[in-house]
């Protein structure tokens, strides 16, 4: 998985247990929730490439544990292997 993480342009430090390819257009990595995922897919920013949720936060998607739950930011990568922030998780409930 390095090698597609590197050839995506996926940051050092940003990296995370899972990454998907869309279509060989867009990557999707980490525990991205899919409100987001069809969120980007639908209008993604100009220059962008993919979204990152680097680790694996407590309480995203597929890291559910007996309630626990820590904010956490989903980055929006940019095609120059630059990010920013796209969107932050406060709660549970907002994915």
């Amino acid at each position: 998985m390095e090698k597609v993480k590197r050839q995506w342009g996926i940051p050092k430090g940003m990296e995370a247990c899972h990454t998907a390819v869309w279509h060989e257009r867009y990557i999707f990595e980490g525990h991205v929730p899919a409100v987001y995922i069809r969120k980007f897919l639908a209008s993604p920013p100009e220059g962008s490439v993919g979204l990152l949720v680097p680790g694996m936060p407590v309480g995203s998607p597929g890291m559910e544990a007996q309630g626990a739950f820590a904010p956490y930011n989903i980055y929006l990568l940019l095609k120059n292997g630059d990010y920013r922030l796209y969107a932050r998780v406060e709660n549970p409930g907002a994915v």
